[in-house]
């Protein structure tokens, strides 16, 4: 159960970091099968792991520096949209992402920790946020329809939190600017993770919530393939509560298998090109793996934050951004409290970034729009009074 007593302030600090921490875990063992983790390492559970890429370590500039607390581009985009909410002050939707997020990404030089050096964060983005410099800058496409054809994937919910803390304690708020962001960059069920995250960050913001009132706000505005991927896996997490760690892998994999195709195929190589795969293509009744399998481990283990993310990124494929889905919702639901000092020294100056001063100027900014929303919440109530007396004459 989350705390009564977590400022604003907190929650965002305990978001941030859960962020940062579940990434730069559970990348050092991205791609890899939970049989494979288990092989190599036993189980992660430190920041002190190196990549099972040795090879790309050596050299960074010539591939992708991983392990002993780097993060990757899932913490960077969140800073991204952080930046882009702080420069705006006020709600999103489409035609932020192809102004705000188009310069963050493509033309604002800042450190990039897998590259180990300065330049503009697309050199380092998979080709599906990309997609975003292409679609708005080089197709000036209509902002609403940027994610139209692209690779349908989990890139837009990895750095969607910061909506859901814009619209702290409102799950339908969050989802509404979610998807009205969201759609300038991925579409179909890879939209609809984005807009089903951002409502869980919404609710966990709720003082004294759990962990299944958040998944059930979640299920409130879940449509299609996600709705019933969470709910499938909602349901094996609380039966095998307390059993086995590797039965529950087992048991959520074959319950994801039935909305998502991957498997633990997921490299990308030579021998799939023109290949026809189910994966990555629009469907009404797939869903994303990460969310429901980050919410899945966070029900087995009754929202605790630690055993959650170390569950997710151990459990194998897309290690990182389990890690970043499972962090951000316990990160706001417990705040502070989840907050090691020590570990987070480490990801600060690994990635030479301020995570809590991060966090602390948007919490700025999200007061800020608080502010004008209960302004303009009293408004409109001031109006509805004042025409109800007509309304009842026109009746």
């Amino acid at each position: 159960m989350s705390s009564n007593h977590q400022t604003l302030q907190d929650r965002i600090r305990g978001l941030l970091y859960g962020i940062a921490y579940g990434d730069a875990l559970g990348s050092t063992v991205e791609a890899l099968s939970a049989q494979e983790i288990r092989e190599l390492y036993g189980r992660v559970s430190s920041l002190d792991t190196e990549s099972h890429r040795m090879d790309w370590n050596e050299n960074a500039s010539k591939g992708c520096a991983r392990g002993n607390g780097i993060v990757t581009d899932d913490t960077l985009m969140v800073l991204c949209l952080m930046t882009v909410y702080n420069e705006t002050g006020r709600h999103l939707d489409a035609w932020d992402m192809a102004n705000g997020m188009v310069r963050q990404i493509a033309w604002t030089p800042r450190w990039v920790p897998e590259l180990q050096r300065e330049t503009m964060l697309i050199e380092q983005l998979f080709y599906p946020e990309r997609w975003i410099f292409q679609r708005h800058q080089l197709t000036s496409c209509d902002p609403r329809q940027g994610g139209i054809g692209n690779m349908v994937n989990c890139g837009a919910a990895m750095y969607i939190a910061p909506v859901g803390v814009v619209n702290a304690g409102d799950p339908h708020g969050a989802y509404e600017e979610a998807i009205a962001f969201a759609s300038g960059h991925q579409e179909s069920y890879g939209l609809e993770a984005a807009g089903v995250l951002a409502s869980a960050i919404a609710a966990a913001f709720i003082p004294g919530t759990t962990i299944e009132a958040v998944i059930e706000a979640a299920l409130g505005v879940a449509k299609d393939g996600t709705r019933d991927a969470i709910a499938a896996i909602a349901d094996v997490a609380i039966r095998l509560r307390g059993e086995r760690y590797d039965r529950i892998v087992a048991e959520f994999h074959w319950v994801i298998s039935r909305f998502s195709p991957m498997g633990d195929d997921v490299q990308l190589t030579e021998g799939k090109a023109g290949v026809a795969i189910d994966g990555y293509r629009p469907s009404r009744r797939f869903s994303i793996e990460e969310l429901p399998l980050a919410l899945g481990f966070a029900l087995v283990n009754d929202g605790d934050f630690n055993r959650t993310i170390e569950d997710g990124i151990n459990s194998g494929r897309d290690t990182g951004s389990i890690g970043v889905m499972a962090g951000a919702v316990l990160g706001a639901m417990h705040g502070a409290t989840v907050i090691d000092a020590d570990i987070c020294d480490k990801l600060d100056q690994t990635n030479r970034m301020n995570l809590l001063n991060a966090a602390d100027r948007f919490t700025q900014t999200v007061r800020a729009i608080h502010g004008a929303d209960r302004a303009r919440d009293a408004w409109k109530s001031r109006v509805r009074d004042k025409l109800a007396p007509d309304a009842q004459l026109a009746r």
